[in-house]
């Protein structure tokens, strides 16, 4: 059962949990200055400004010694800064006393030692980890993991071992034996990245680097020609770039089987998505700083930091972190182009975004098809739907008639088409995008929205609604659409079910609001109605034609009641 929970989160993840408030023995002796600096170190924790919460630790350091949460938590904020340094320094000197006897105390020590080749004291410190840390299920695996490695790297061989960890332990496995040139790392790798149970394709970029290491370039450049850059991960399109440019030299600058530190420093980022996957970002960001320790040459991974650092609204850090990728990494280059441009619309215009991003856009010479995706979908956010669907054909027109990514394309320039009410593209577009994937839910749904809203073939409509419910039956999207549907057949009961749904799921969203308003007005529930409508006022971008239709529903309901 255990081994079967691991590997489903690994499915999960292959993509905060608070500190807890220890009690302390007494607070009698503290001054009541550092006390408030404690506590507001941990309040400003708990709010992810780790910044403020390691100004406030570090004024109230004279805890260290009379409060035993204090040092744990000095040391979390410290590496989630990335001074993993420091916080070493400061469980070294505090070995021998009681407040150092956490789990995230030894694993640090063991780094430490790892980092410095110290293989032998390394597993001396993961052997001393008491069993009540590791009855902690993720506790357990970072510790039986990271001795396995240890092991690895002194012995020079890979053992068999009794405790597994399903897919987990395939991925620790084929690094190792990367590690030590075995003549089964080829098979291996293709076990992981052939893997039917989840998405391992990252592990390419590193079978690659390893085909360059052993001089196979011709083995690598294969591998490349069968990956197209609008379905692949950034950074396996960065790896193809490099084949097909001839910058093979750029692989060693990042990562290597050959070095310990840097196979354990991607084990690290391994389990900081599976925290991740659960939702405790604090010690998914944990372990991710503890990966760029070991690893600081990987800067590719500093985009899921940035990328959190945007979602959590803290544009300036985010910058600062995507200043790390340059033009010889065209394609993290671009991924930071795209980021500076979203924050500017966040902060500033949409237009001075636009701007932005095209005038990046135009400085690269011969643009691949990944490039051109991503501008042409820039385009179609910022409703300049005709250059839009300019971009997507530059792109359409190369690709098979059978492609699936040729079925997506086709899908957002069939919506670019329906916004300009264009109908008759439109419908030719994401007919032609189902006949390519007949049962994808989202083009299902697009398509049958729009006729719904133009009133045409209502029962074909709801028959390709009821086809994609039955797919994504969770999509507050398709909820929303199948529910509007029965609303315009006068099935308002059944409407209300589906729109009841859909509004609990996207509450703040301002067309669900709206239908949902509309029903209530036809089951003579006017005032719920009206609390509806009112809500859309409310909210952020809303379409001025809906808050217009909005204002008069207020005074008089629907047009058709």
């Amino acid at each position: 059962m255990f081994k079967k929970k691991i590997i489903i989160i690994l499915i999960s993840v292959l993509l905060y949990q608070s500190p807890l408030l220890s009690k302390s023995t007494s607070f009698d002796e503290f001054s009541s200055r550092n006390l408030s600096k404690y506590f507001s170190g941990i309040v400003a924790l708990e709010n992810k400004n780790n910044s403020e919460a390691l100004d406030f630790f570090n004024s109230s350091k004279i805890l260290i010694n009379q409060h035993e949460p204090y040092l744990e938590r000095l040391v979390t904020t410290l590496v989630l800064e990335d001074k993993v340094p420091q916080a070493i320094n400061f469980i070294r000197i505090n070995s021998e006393k009681s407040n150092s006897q956490f789990f995230e105390a030894y694993i640090l020590l063991a780094l430490d030692n790892l980092k410095k080749n110290k293989i032998n004291k390394a597993i001396e410190v993961l052997s001393k980890i008491p069993e009540d840390f590791k009855r902690d299920r993720f506790n357990f695996i970072i510790t039986n993991s990271l001795i396995q490695y240890a092991n690895v790297i002194r012995d020079k061989e890979v053992k068999v071992e009794k405790t597994n960890f399903g897919n987990l332990s395939l991925i620790s496995e084929t690094f190792q034996r990367c590690y030590l040139d075995d003549k089964s790392t080829d098979t291996f790798f293709s076990k992981l990245i052939n893997n039917v149970q989840a998405d391992y394709s990252r592990y390419i970029f590193f079978y690659l680097t390893h085909l360059i290491e052993k001089n196979r370039i011709e083995d690598a450049k294969e591998i490349t020609q069968g990956l197209d850059y609008v379905n692949t991960t950034l950074l396996l399109s960065q790896g193809k770039s490099w084949v097909e440019r001839d910058q093979i030299k750029e692989f060693s600058k990042v990562f290597s089987c050959t070095n310990h530190n840097d196979i354990i420093g991607e084990f690290l980022f391994l389990i900081s998505n599976l925290f991740s996957s659960q939702n405790e970002f604090e010690k998914s960001n944990f372990y991710l700083s503890l990966s760029t320790y070991l690893n600081p040459k990987f800067v590719f991974n500093l985009s899921l930091i940035a990328e959190n650092l945007y979602l959590n609204q803290d544009y300036e850090k985010s910058k600062n972190i995507l200043k790390n990728f340059n033009k010889n990494q065209d394609f993290y280059y671009w991924y930071r182009s795209k980021k500076e441009a979203q924050i500017i619309t966040k902060t500033r215009d949409k237009d001075e975004a636009l701007n932005y991003i095209r005038s990046k856009f135009d400085k690269i010479e011969n643009p691949n098809d990944k490039f051109i995706f991503d501008i042409a979908n820039f385009y179609k956010n910022s409703k300049k739907y005709e250059t839009a669907i300019e971009y997507y054909s530059l792109i359409i027109n190369k690709l098979d008639d059978d492609s699936e990514v040729k079925a997506d394309l086709l899908y957002r320039r069939g919506g670019s088409y329906e916004r300009l009410k264009d109908y008759e593209s439109a419908d030719k577009d994401l007919l032609a995008s189902l006949k390519i994937k007949p049962n994808d839910a989202y083009v299902l749904n697009y398509l049958a929205y729009s006729w719904l809203e133009r009133d045409f073939q209502i029962n074909e409509a709801i028959e390709m609604l009821e086809k994609a419910y039955e797919k994504e039956n969770n999509d507050p999207y398709i909820i929303d659409s199948i529910g509007w549907a029965y609303y315009l057949v006068d099935n308002f009961i059944k409407a209300e079910q589906f729109l009841k749904r859909a509004v609990q799921l996207m509450p703040d969203d301002p067309i669900v609001n709206d239908h949902y308003g509309d029903i209530l007005w036809k089951l003579d529930r006017k005032i719920q109605a009206r609390y509806f409508w009112s809500m859309v006022l409310e909210m952020e971008d809303v379409e001025e034609d809906l808050l217009d239709q909005i204002k008069d529903k207020l005074i008089t309901g629907p047009k058709n009641s």
